[in-house]
């Protein structure tokens, strides 16, 4: 039965035709074989065959990197020598001067075309031109206790002490700045850089009492001003690399930012001045070398002024990070600064009338101090937890203790820390701040601590109300605050901005709890409490000459929202309220026309970044 199965199918292969002989091969079968010049026959490469390399493609940016050899590239492929070259080849860009976020010219993103800009000094086609431009507004609705007296009231039948306390402000800054940089940025530092910026400052305060803003009586109780300053101008110099990692050292000289930690507590501004800067270890180690000469600042607007003299006023700085130490996730940094004062010779009145060098307080007479600020800061995480730390001791001496008259030995010390947790989208923190105060003020010993010139990011930063107002010292010292505007330290100094350090002050203590809230990546609300003190109340005792003043100084609440619309930094809301709820140790320094209700602080900001 089986073999009857296939008897069909082998009848049928039976009955098929033989295949057809192969075609006899063509009469040029040896140049087919032979294959053209390329090796290949019908696409494919003859085994063993080479073909000749393509000519090296020159490079003429000088400090660019060098294209691959020839050989290092299939014979299919042609590099080309740099990225912009390239962008402009495949036709992907269409550069709009005013488009930030895409190729151009004016942010660095090609080179200048020197055709087109021969006014310009240099050589070479590696120069870059990068600008930028912010507007900054501010409106700030705010109170805080206001001294008057008989001759500066606003209402002649007023007898208080204190008077109205709601004020207005009311600022417009632009800022610009302009870089012009040598060499390919991407994997190196530029061989040098010139940097230039400007900020123009418009504003408008209103107060209900006189001789808040002037010194003057006659004067109106409301001001309108505006200021120039030069908050950037130096030349920054690449002297070499240290590794071909591209571990470098810099010099950069003229007016420059610098940052003595990393929350900007004792030593944070725009300042003339040199230093030699740089890193090693594939940038694990980094290093700066400082030396500043202080400008005069502007009274109003805080910015640098160089129509005046600079102060005689020096800062010198030295300072090591090393990432991962102690534990891995943590940068740590030790610094030490210097800070030489010779301003005992100097009167200095403000541009609104007030005297702010010698600060008057006690003697009148004028100081000078020299001062070592020995500092350890970390920053990074410890495993779930986000740290930042700082710690200093200022050990010097003062010339003229503005009690006793005689010299004084500094011995004051700082510690400060934040720690937060992420859940998800949400951050909780814990902030902690000791400043030591001034134990008595009559002895040879000034333990109270002051920086150079602070600006904390900590606590709710300017959004607390204690960080961002100026409460003026009445009845112990004459154009003095209890604190700086946009700083935390109880220092009783004439001005951050022109006055002196002080370390005859009573110091400060806080612990605040905070928390950070991203709705949407566009919407970020915050919420800070802090409770400060008064470390030591021994100097406003003196200088009040009061028996007893507690050192509660009251609860500081403030709630902040930021919306980015774009998700960018360029153009940022922001919208926060503040108030402080006085304490004991501020009721019994304060008052007020309505009897020690609740001082606030509104302050409504939009950015605006090119």
């Amino acid at each position: 039965m089986a073999v009857n199965a296939f008897l069909p199918v082998i009848a049928a292969l039976a009955a098929q035709p033989p295949e057809p002989p192969p075609p006899p091969p063509p009469d040029n079968w040896e140049e087919i074989l032979q294959g053209d010049e390329d090796g290949s026959i019908d696409g494919r490469r003859r085994p063993g065959y080479e073909a000749d390399l393509p000519d090296r493609v020159t490079q003429d940016n000088v400090g660019a990197i060098m294209a691959p050899p020839p050989e290092a590239f299939p014979t299919d492929q042609v590099p080309v020598p740099d990225r912009w070259r390239l962008i402009e080849s495949l036709g992907v860009v269409k550069e709009r001067w005013f488009d930030p976020y895409n190729q151009n010219s004016l942010k660095g993103d090609r080179p200048i075309d020197r055709a087109k800009a021969k006014w310009l000094p240099i050589k070479g086609d590696d120069w870059f031109l990068v600008a930028n431009a912010v507007s900054d507004t501010v409106l700030e609705p705010r109170t805080f206790p206001i001294p008057v007296g008989v001759q500066t009231t606003q209402r002649p039948g007023s007898l208080d002490v204190f008077g109205k306390d709601a004020s207005f402000v009311a600022s417009q800054s632009f800022i610009g700045g302009v870089a012009l940089i040598k060499g390919a940025t991407a994997f190196k530092p530029p061989d040098i850089e010139y940097r230039l910026t400007l900020a123009l400052n418009a504003s408008y305060v209103n107060v209900p009492e006189r001789r808040v803003l002037f010194v003057e009586p006659s004067r109106p109780s409301h001001r309108t001003d505006h200021f120039l300053g030069v908050q950037e101008a130096f030349i920054d110099k690449h002297l070499g690399n240290s590794s071909d990692r591209y571990d470098f050292y810099s010099i950069r000289i003229g007016i420059q930012p610098i940052q003595s930690d990393f929350r900007g507590f004792l030593f944070n501004d725009q300042q003339l001045g040199i230093r030699l800067f740089g890193n090693r270890d594939n940038n694990r180690f980094q290093f700066n070398l400082a030396a500043f000469w202080r400008l005069e600042k502007d009274t109003n607007s805080g910015l640098n002024s160089v129509v005046q003299s600079p102060r005689d006023d020096f800062v010198f700085l030295a300072n090591l990070y090393r990432q991962d130490f102690l534990i891995p996730g943590l940068t740590s940094q030790v610094t030490v600064v210097y800070n030489m004062n010779r301003e005992k010779g100097d009167v200095e009145i403000d541009d609104n009338g007030f005297p702010v060098r010698p600060a008057l307080l006690g003697t009148l007479r004028g100081r000078a101090y020299d001062v070592v600020y020995l500092g350890y800061n970390a920053d990074g995480r410890i495993g779930r937890l986000n740290l930042t730390a700082s710690a200093y001791a200022a050990l010097g001496q003062d010339r003229d203790n503005f009690f006793t008259g005689r010299k004084a030995d500094i011995r004051a010390v700082f510690a400060a820390a934040e720690l937060s947790y992420d859940v998800d989208w949400m951050r909780f923190r814990l902030s902690g701040l000791y400043a030591s105060g001034d134990s008595n003020p009559y002895d040879d010993k000034e333990t109270g601590f002051d920086a150079i010139f602070e600006n904390p990011v900590f606590a709710g930063a300017d959004t607390s109300y204690w960080i961002r107002q100026s409460i003026p010292f009445a009845g112990g010292g004459r154009v003095i605050g209890v604190n700086g505007r946009n700083g935390v330290l109880n220092s009783l100094r004439s001005s951050k901005e022109q006055g002196q350090s002080n370390f005859n002050n009573p110091g400060t203590m806080l612990v605040g709890a905070g928390a950070d809230f991203d709705l949407t990546p566009t919407l970020r609300l915050s919420a800070n409490a802090n409770h400060l003190w008064f470390q030591n109340t021994a100097t406003l005792k003196a200088l009040r000459v009061e028996g007893s003043i507690p050192k509660a100084i009251g609860w500081d609440l403030s709630t902040a929202a930021i919306w980015r619309p774009s998700a960018i930094q360029n153009i940022v809301f922001r919208l926060s309220a503040a108030a402080l709820m006085p304490g004991k140790g501020f009721k019994d320094l304060f008052d007020n026309r309505d009897r020690n209700r609740a001082y606030y602080s509104v302050l409504a900001n939009i950015v605006l970044s090119y």
